[in-house]
């Protein structure tokens, strides 16, 4: 704020340097969201009309949106019914010659399979675009999430576990992708607003392409980077209050989320169970109305893709062509899960998922 410069300026410059050394990256794009980043990443990829990505059913709306906003045709996966990620062998039942993509989404802060998804994408000649929106702590066979994909996509929004307020980041190890998804960032410019106003001089711009108003800010960026200090001790937070739960729930008649994978690193960045009527004797829109009435917050995550009017219109979708997501959609919940949590405030958590399971 004492620096008077909010744009994109040298903050938004720092903040890219950081996230990909943190990641182990060549280059990084800040700009204001994932979906943002999402559609730009499809973009640079080369995405023609009628070309198809093949992504997951079980995930928030931005990531098929993103697709049709680039001009392509979104084709859905089924999940694996334990990891609730995109099934592999789901996704090469869905390739065609009008396949070029492939966006997996690390569900909950869980790593997909990257072996298989890498494989399938390097043997058909696909994009690979990860969104890593619950993952940024996560890790696949020593390897961190976000560098397996030639793009990969990160968010910063108010829910995730680095908070900018808005935000997000993609990062390639291709020059090329990044210079243009910079371009694209900021209305097609050829340079951004601090080159432009530096010392070294007035610089002219030109504009190359028909971009977008997709920047970050530099008072953004100021958060981020005190955010990425915290980010380890924060994992540990949540990966403490995930035990908690594991313990306080396990008898319980419910679903737990499945245990990380050998050899991964999990973000804990949700903590999903599963409400089943005929186990629990409750609803699960019952069990957040009651979860509520207790002032607890809980959370969707999600309502299939096929389940919303729009797409059932537009695609002709239809929920049970997708039964894994479909059944994981009408039956979870997320409970809390920050590490700003109090003590205190997980014991009522606990109190509340028991009281209303077991009475």
């Amino acid at each position: 704020m004492q620096s008077a410069w909010l744009g994109t300026g040298p903050k938004v410059a720092r903040f890219e340097e950081e996230f990909k050394s943190y990641k182990h990256t060549a280059h990084a794009v800040a700009v204001n969201s994932c979906t943002a980043a999402l559609h730009l990443s499809i973009l640079v990829a080369g995405l023609k009309p009628g070309d198809e990505v093949i992504t997951t059913p079980l995930t928030f709306c931005a990531t098929v949106n993103a697709i049709i906003h680039a001009g392509g045709t979104p084709v859905l996966a089924d999940v694996d019914p334990d990891t609730m990620n995109i099934d592999p062998a789901e996704v090469e039942k869905k390739i065609n010659h009008r396949t070029k993509a492939i966006i997996p989404v690390h569900f909950a802060g869980r790593p997909c399979n990257m072996n298989a998804l890498c494989r399938i994408a390097r043997e058909n000649e696909l994009v690979l675009i990860e969104d890593c929106a619950h993952a940024i702590e996560a890790e696949y066979h020593g390897k961190k999430i976000g560098t397996f994909g030639d793009l990969s996509c990160f968010s910063f929004y108010v829910t995730k576990n680095l908070v900018t307020g808005e935000g997000g980041m993609i990062l390639t190890n291709e020059k090329e992708y990044a210079d243009r998804l910079k371009i694209l960032a900021l209305h097609g410019m050829s340079s951004d607003a601090w080159s432009r106003f530096s010392d070294e001089g007035y610089k002219h711009y030109m504009v190359t392409e028909p971009g977008f108003k997709y920047n970050m800010m530099d008072l953004q960026a100021a958060i981020g980077i005190h955010q990425l200090k915290r980010i380890e001790s924060y994992w540990k937070r949540r990966k403490e209050i995930w035990n908690l739960y594991n313990r306080a729930f396990n008898e319980l008649p419910i679903t737990l989320p499945a245990q990380a994978d050998a050899d991964t690193r999990h973000a804990y960045h949700l903590y999903p169970v599963l409400i089943d009527e005929k186990q629990t004797g409750i609803s699960r829109d019952a069990f957040l109305s009651a979860m509520n009435d207790r002032n607890i917050g809980t959370g969707v995550h999600y309502l299939s893709i096929p389940e919303h009017p729009y797409y059932q219109k537009t695609f002709g979708w239809i929920p049970e062509d997708y039964p894994h997501a479909m059944k994981i959609g009408r039956k979870t919940v997320s409970l809390p899960l920050s590490a700003k949590l109090s003590d205190k405030d997980i014991e009522d958590v606990i109190v509340a998922a028991r009281k209303i399971v077991l009475k």
